[in-house]
């Protein structure tokens, strides 16, 4: 599938850290947001298109709750230190969120992800 980086913040810091990671030939595309909202991702959804949607993130007031709100699987992988403007409540019985440990387990959630989707 098409992977697409959705970050927010200051345009040349966030490109600037996307070239130093080295990841970034994986993605189709890198979208630098100045807030992430159910209708960022309504917008960035639409523009690259794909079948599934799925959204990656440690904060779940800004990555995972309006990317459910906007029709996407959301997987909320916590830091040890959240800022107080980012916490929320876990939206545990959205059909479509998911909680991580670490992203190591991202690979295994994808897998069974995959075996349910059409």
């Amino acid at each position: 599938g098409r992977l697409v980086i959705i970050t927010k913040g200051d345009l040349g810091h966030q490109e600037r850290k996307v070239a130093a990671s080295g990841l970034a030939h994986h993605f189709a595309g890198v979208e630098i947001v100045s807030d992430k909202t159910t209708d960022t991702y309504n917008r960035i959804f639409a523009a690259h298109g794909g079948a599934h949607r799925l959204m990656v993130g440690n904060s779940l007031k800004s990555d995972v709750i309006p990317a459910l709100a906007a029709g996407a699987w959301g997987v909320h992988v916590p830091q040890p230190v959240t800022w107080a403007w980012e916490n929320a409540e876990p939206p545990a019985d959205h059909p479509r969120f998911r909680a991580l440990a670490v992203i190591a387990d991202l690979p295994g959630l994808l897998s069974t992800l995959d075996a349910m989707l059409p």
